[in-house]
């Protein structure tokens, strides 16, 4: 069979029967004003590694907001900690230090301490 470059999309919704929330809390409680977000895109406009790589922040958000940690531990490490996010944000979320709490609570979940 022919590969017309087509996939199937995997379904959008979330499953709350099976939501894992404990990276999101982690998250919110570490830093809180990330709860805040309106994705508005400021962040991955000015992003350096959006420039070079497929990398998106708000995707970042939304996967953390799903509960899907596999996708995401593949999408952090993309992030290079410029910064730029953080100054151009206009609710003034520190995305930094969201980044580095989202690996920490990765790491934690990893070795199952979370």
């Amino acid at each position: 069979m022919k590969n017309f470059g087509f996939t199937v999309q995997q379904p959008r919704y979330i499953d709350i029967d099976h939501f894992d929330n404990r990276l999101l809390m982690y998250v919110l409680e570490k830093e809180p004003s990330f709860n805040i977000c309106m994705s508005c895109g400021c962040c991955t406009a000015t992003c350096s590694a959006g420039n070079v790589l497929d990398f998106n922040i708000r995707k970042l958000s939304l996967l953390i907001r799903r509960g899907v940690s596999d996708e995401l531990e593949k999408e952090i490490n993309k992030c290079m900690l410029c910064g730029k996010c953080s100054l151009v944000c206009p609710r003034g979320i520190n995305l930094r230090n969201v980044i580095l709490n989202i690996k920490k609570a990765l790491t934690k979940i990893n070795e199952n301490e979370l």
